[in-house]
Order: structure tokens, then C-alpha cells, then sequence
């Protein structure tokens, strides 16, 4: 079983997730194989080898992330005194590619090939959530979605996230096999 997740991060949060999702596969299956890296890194070749695609994103303004959206939160993260580091990485992942991007040169599979969808999101009711959106787009490109979309809890606009939400992340990734 080779497992890839993609993963778009502003903060780190969704970052921490996915690879919470990746430890979660190995505890359930010491021998599968996943390779865990940010949308950047995502190349066709890689995706293509996959048994099960998981594809997680931060949700901005009810949805998935845009360009605009990016680059309002690390404008927003570069006045915060004290956030130097937050406000590096939330700089160079609004200069990158974003999942909505990637999805665009995502190649369609032939149905069969297993995907999920994840998001980090704020606690307020409106909030929304990205991974409706990604589940959406990996049906579109023929993807077998295998588990309802999952969110998970940051607090606040930027972290950290809510306590127990690697723990769930873990279990989530479990679930998945």
C-alpha cells in the first residue's frame, strides 16, 4: 500500500496534521508506504503512484485557500510582533503554489484509486471548511473518496491547534486503511 498525502500550510498546523495522518497509517500498517510533503513537492509521477491519495488544506474564508487569501494572512502574520517565524513560513507558503493550483494539473485516475480529504479550521460555527472543496475536486479527477471529509480544530487565526487533534489525526489516518 503506498499512501500520499499533500498538504498546503500557512502556519504549520496543517503540516503537523498531516504528518500526524502519516504516523497514524504507519501504527495501523508498519509496512505501507507514504510519503507525507507540502503541495509544492507534489509532482504528477508521485500522485499517480498512489493507492491512496490524502489531501489536506487550511481553510480560508469559509473554503479552500486562494491566492488572494494567502497573501492576506501573511500580511496579516507579518505585523505581529513576536511571530517571526510564523510570518517566514506563512510568507513563503503565499508565494507558492496552493492546492487550488495544484488540482488544476492533477491528472484524472481511473476510479479505483482511493482519496481523502482533510482541513484545518477555526471554532466558531461559521467558520467552514476547506476539505468539502478538496474531496469535490479529487471526485472530479475520478478519485474513490473513501471517508467523509475531516476537520480539524485550530484555535485562534493561526494556531495552535485544539488539544487532541494529532491524537484524532492519528486515528483518522488508521481509519483510513
Amino acid at each position: 500500500m503506498h499512501t500520499v498525502i499533500v498538504y498546503e500550510s500557512m502556519y504549520g498546523n496543517t503540516r503537523e496534521i498531516a504528518e500526524a495522518i502519516a504516523d497514524g497509517i504507519h501504527r495501523a500498517d508498519p509496512s505501507a508506504a507514504v510519503d507525507c510533503l507540502p503541495v509544492a513537492e507534489a509532482d504528477a509521477e508521485l500522485t499517480r503512484s498512489a493507492d491512496l491519495l490524502v489531501v489536506g488544506g487550511p481553510t480560508h474564508m469559509h473554503g479552500m485557500s486562494s491566492g488572494v487569501s494567502r497573501r492576506m494572512a501573511a500580511s496579516a502574520e507579518a505585523k505581529r510582533e513576536g511571530h517571526e517565524e510564523a510570518a517566514r513560513e506563512a510568507h513563503e507558503a503565499a508565494e507558492g503554489q496552493g492546492l487550488r493550483t495544484w488540482f488544476r494539473h492533477l491528472p484524472d485516475t481511473e476510479h479505483g484509486t482511493y482519496a481523502a480529504a482533510f482541513d484545518t479550521r477555526g471554532t466558531g460555527a461559521g467558520s467552514g471548511g476547506a476539505a468539502p472543496g478538496i474531496a469535490h475536486r479529487l471526485e472530479h479527477h475520478h478519485y474513490d473518496v473513501v471517508a467523509e471529509p475531516e476537520g480539524f480544530v485550530v484555535e485562534g487565526l493561526d494556531g495552535p491547534l485544539r488539544a487532541g487533534e494529532l491524537d484524532r489525526a492519528r486515528a483518522w489516518g488508521a481509519a483510513l486503511l
